[in-house]
């Protein structure tokens, strides 16, 4: 199965995807959108700006866990990552993205 972009609809009717890789693991969540056209906008930004290394933040929670940003050219966040144990899982997170958000097909739940 290849990577793919899952578009849904949150309980207060925003609009939110989600990067999976192809084992189904969510690799990258957007943020609420207002309107649909806005998150299939996030997505082809996803797409934009997932190979250049200079767009990832990346950082660790409070709880001292590992993450990492996805930011747009205009430096919005546009997705961010899970949690991960170590910085080494993060990183390995980063190149994921790389690799499968370029050529991933979006999927519309959002229906």
């Amino acid at each position: 199965m290849s990577a793919i972009f899952d578009l849904s609809k949150s309980k207060n009717d925003k609009f939110y995807f989600n990067l999976k890789a192809g084992n189904g693991e969510i690799i990258l969540t957007s943020e609420m959108y207002e309107a649909k056209a806005s998150a299939i906008q996030g997505v082809e930004s996803v797409k934009a700006n997932a190979g250049k290394d200079a767009q990832y933040e990346r950082k660790t929670s409070t709880s001292g866990k590992p993450y990492f940003n996805l930011k747009a050219a205009n430096g919005e966040v546009i997705g961010t990552s899970e949690m991960y144990g170590t910085e080494v899982a993060r990183d390995h997170g980063i190149e994921s993205v790389k690799t499968n958000a370029p050529g991933a097909e979006l999927v519309d739940q959002a229906k």
